[in-house]
């Protein structure tokens, strides 16, 4: 049976809205006209017409944080504790197990933005998609924020999962999540307006504070769910393995068996 790979990852690059200002990542580009020098200390007395065409080794200078790209967040990156208490793993703890299975897609794109889906959005659209979730699903998030990639907005564009919405998928046995979105949650300038007018702080990061009371992953700043039909395709993202880190980068990649 041919098998169809459908990356779900972003580029790592420069000058591209992908995160707020001042978050983004920076990468310095070596060519090989640049780096003759930097061989020659490893070898003295040679010489930049003494390589083939007179060309070194192209390299890559990187800044990032862990949150750059396409990554997958630990339950550290959510709170301190995971399941009501118990230390909450880092990414390098996280169970592989969890990073590869089957995929299951909500199609998110028609809420607003700044809207918090609840746990009876997710249950209308596992309803309209015609599929029941199993224990480790992979659950992804299709939201209005995946067509504004790079552009300006992206990250105050599309809809978050709140509390219910995620509890909804965790009680049901899902320990990996993703969306398109900057954020899980909904983006961080629509849910400040709400905090000035009632005060609330359980408004605040609420699909991730989930993991207080059962931990999970999520991935970020997905691309081409658009591509994906709403199940019957695999899912793998096994991260960078970071030690005592909140999240890893990682090549996320739907398969689909045709």
């Amino acid at each position: 049976m041919p098998r169809r790979f459908v990356d779900l990852s972003i580029y790592l690059e420069n000058d591209v809205v992908s995160d707020p200002p001042g978050f983004g990542p920076l990468i310095d580009y070596v060519t090989h006209q640049q780096s003759p020098a930097d061989i020659a200390r490893f070898f003295p007395g040679l010489a930049k017409e003494d390589l083939p065409d007179g060309e070194g080794w192209a390299i890559e200078y990187v800044r990032l944080n862990t949150h750059n790209g396409t990554h997958l967040d630990a339950p550290y990156h959510f709170h301190s504790t995971m399941n009501r208490g118990e230390r909450a793993w880092t990414i390098d703890e996280v169970p592989l197990e969890w990073c590869y299975g089957d995929g299951v897609k909500l199609d998110f794109r028609h809420f607003g933005d700044g809207y918090v889906a609840t746990d009876a959005d997710v249950e209308a659209e596992l309803d309209r998609i015609g599929y029941t979730l199993k224990e480790h699903d992979i659950v992804l998030v299709n939201t209005a924020a995946g067509a504004r990639y790079g552009q300006p907005g992206y990250v105050s564009t599309g809809c978050g999962m709140g509390y219910k919405a995620t509890m909804y998928l965790l009680e049901r046995g899902v320990r990996l999540t993703g969306t398109d979105a900057w954020s899980w949650d909904a983006p961080f300038v629509h849910t400040a307006e709400k905090y000035r007018e009632s005060h609330d702080a359980s408004l605040i990061w609420e699909g991730h504070k989930a993991g207080r009371h059962i931990g999970y992953c999520h991935l970020e700043k997905l691309h081409n769910l658009e591509a994906l039909p709403p199940f019957g395709f695999t899912i793998s993202c096994f991260p960078h393995k970071i030690r005592g880190a909140s999240a890893g980068w990682t090549r996320a990649v739907a398969i689909i068996d045709e």
